[in-house]
């Protein structure tokens, strides 16, 4: 039987770590005590069925996962911006709240926030191509110049963000994710010194599935038109359902081969850019991630 394979993401001072039918999150609140929100993520039979088809699947991941992780990440952000002495009001407002209007909008700020960053990030590469048009004239090289733009802002970006403290430690919090489940895959026991002799790098991190999106998308481009202008835009959000899909297929593939010696080295694009979406944690982040990653395996 296969062993079950856990995923997660860093949120503000804390870490979710996710199975497939629960959630945890742990969070060390401004008062330095350990915080947890639990939940459970049933599926639907139609949702456990596109699952199973290939491409496809890998958008529903991806909707999946925009929409659980801004609830987790919304409370994280609150608790730990609260003080403690205001938890009675925080139920009381919780109570009071309607529930169904919480949920929908937390759906449509998730999908809309994912859909805007991948918008910009396909269609200003593009524009940023078409200025070069006069001298790259082939189909390929406009390709690649657009490709290598968008390599390029993606890099940038997550360089800049990286320079803020916030993101700092986000990132930080995100290489504790990666040891806990690292240090829980190689079967040794969840202490903090085990935990951090462990890698902060991991074939499966969405780090690498975002590089991944930018891969693929070099290989599609080259069989669909870019001119005029118009058509190359349109085609390339069109097309950005099939990029998302085909890179969740190649990143669960490097997930599979990564010990073939021959085929491991697919994935290490990925890694390398987990050097900069990564942090080395602390001692206290890496507790909470170890005690969120515990309390999610007393749920499974």
């Amino acid at each position: 039987m296969d062993k079950p394979k856990f995923g997660g993401q860093a949120v503000v001072e804390g870490v979710m770590f996710q199975s497939q039918n629960s959630m945890v999150t742990a969070i060390r609140r401004n008062n330095d005590e350990i915080e947890y929100f639990e939940m459970e993520r049933p599926e639907k039979e139609w949702v456990k069925k596109l699952k199973k088809i290939p491409i496809l699947r890998g958008n529903v991941a991806i909707i999946e996962s925009s929409i659980y992780g801004m609830k987790h990440m919304e409370f994280a952000t609150d608790r730990f911006e609260r003080a403690p002495e205001d938890d009675g009001e925080i139920a009381q407002e919780k109570q009071e709240a309607n529930t169904a209007k919480i949920v929908l909008s937390t759906v449509i700020v998730g999908i809309l926030s994912f859909l805007v960053g991948k918008f910009l990030f396909t269609l200003i590469p593009v524009f940023i191509a078409e200025v070069f048009s006069g001298i790259v004239t082939s189909h390929a090289g406009q390709v690649f110049l657009e490709s290598f733009f968008k390599l390029v802002l993606l890099l940038v970006y997550i360089y800049v963000i990286s320079m803020t403290p916030m993101i700092r430690r986000l990132f930080q919090y995100h290489g504790a994710e990666h040891k806990v489940i690292n240090t829980f895959e190689g079967e040794k026991e969840l202490t903090i010194d085990n935990v951090q002799a462990h890698s902060r790098l991991h074939y499966r991190c969405g780090s690498s599935f975002i590089l991944f999106t930018v891969l693929v998308g070099f290989v599609v481009y080259m069989f669909v038109p870019v001119d005029p202008l118009y058509v190359r835009v349109l085609n390339r959000i069109a097309l950005i359902p099939v990029v998302i899909g085909l890179s969740f297929e190649f990143l669960q593939f490097t997930n599979r081969v990564r010990h073939i010696p021959v085929l491991k080295w697919l994935g290490i694009p990925g890694l390398m850019l987990q050097l900069l979406t990564t942090k080395q944690p602390d001692d206290h982040q890496v507790e909470v991630a170890i005690k969120s990653f515990n309390k999610l395996l007393r749920s499974v």
